[in-house]
């Protein structure tokens, strides 16, 4: 039953209503802000300029699902769509972070820009796997939906000690997701490792994405699989319960215990990895798997003075590099993005 408003804009008992595009807006900045640390939560867009294979349009998908939960997954493109309407649509959103694939004459390009201002990162990728690809390669392959909820841990290693341009590419790979409070951050919400090492040698960056998984020490994987699907199991065949637990053998049942990949958990995770008890971290790799080299760095987005060269073709990336509407090799267009990316970074 509807209150009887008492004033002008009052309703008796609830206080003053408030318009529709405010509480908009405030839940949007809301949805920009970590409620815990207060921080403005970093989102991207994963998109490609000009026209890619197949191959490469799989490898941007994989890059959305490593970006997730803050970016569109299903960002729709416009071949008319040219930078400044992807600028345009970052702003109201919040997007801070560009992910962009392009595939010129020699080998294709990643390039990680700062929205709206820059720098520009621009990546060669020597070698790259799709992550259906890994899928394929493994026994058992791991890759339950529910760790996407969360963002990655990113961890960076063989970076010490490069000097620039290295050292702002570090705060960038550190400011791409959002930051971890180790004394907040809950266990269970993380459940995936983007891995990005250096290599000093080759002076190429391999980038890797694991699952996490924990598994509870001296525990039989028959045990595990009770307790994780909550499902009386099938003792037809059996003459007493403990047959179901010591059938082909206790040891062949459970998985060898590694000393320097178990650790004690300061709080319950789940059912199984509980405070009480040791747990063993199991890493796995879900892919994209790429091989990259920094061959170009841009004060500005995809332009301004370049701060460190790579010889490199011409016509792939260097002083000479093709503009952004030679790439997309379209007209400028006012036209916004497709309908579906808007909502969705809204969500």
């Amino acid at each position: 039953m509807r209150q009887p408003r008492s004033g002008q804009g009052k309703r008796r008992g609830l206080g003053p209503r408030i318009p529709a595009t405010k509480l908009r807006k405030q839940q949007a900045a809301l949805a920009n802000v970590d409620q815990i640390t207060g921080a403005k939560i970093p989102k991207s867009f994963v998109f490609s300029r000009g026209k890619l294979p197949s191959t490469l349009r799989h490898l941007q998908q994989d890059l959305r699902k490593v970006m997730l939960p803050y970016t569109a997954l299903n960002l729709k493109e416009k071949k008319r769509n040219n930078l400044k309407d992807f600028v345009n649509v970052a702003g109201p959103l919040g997007v801070t972070h560009f992910l962009i694939l392009s595939n010129p004459k020699s080998l294709p390009h990643l390039r990680f820009a700062n929205s709206p201002q820059g720098p520009t990162f621009t990546f060669q990728i020597e070698e790259y796997a799709l992550a259906a690809d890994i899928a394929n390669s493994q026994k058992r392959p791991r890759c339950p939906p529910g760790i996407f909820k969360n963002s990655p841990l990113v961890v960076l290693s063989g970076f010490s000690g490069l000097g620039n341009p290295f050292e702002s590419l570090v705060e960038y790979f550190q400011h791409m997701v959002p930051a971890v409070d180790p004394s907040t951050v809950k266990l269970a919400e993380c459940q995936r490792i983007l891995l990005l090492k250096y290599d000093k040698e080759k002076e190429v960056i391999d980038f890797r994405h694991y699952s996490i998984k924990l598994q509870p020490v001296g525990v039989s994987r028959r045990i595990r699989k009770l307790m994780q699907n909550n499902q009386v199991p099938d003792l037809r065949d059996l003459k007493d319960v403990s047959d179901y637990v010591t059938k082909a053998g206790y040891g062949s049942e459970s998985e060898v215990d590694d000393e320097t990949a178990t650790v004690s958990l300061p709080s319950d995770v789940d059912k199984l990895n509980k405070a009480s008890r040791k747990s063993a971290v199991r890493l796995q790799e879900v892919g994209p798997r790429m091989t990259m080299r920094l061959v170009k760095v841009e004060g500005g987005l995809c332009s301004g003075d370049v701060l460190y060269p790579w010889p490199v073709a011409k016509e792939a990336v260097g002083k000479g590099e093709a503009t952004e509407e030679e790439i997309e090799g379209q007209e400028e267009t006012e036209d916004g993005l497709e309908d579906g990316s808007e909502d969705e970074m809204e969500e």
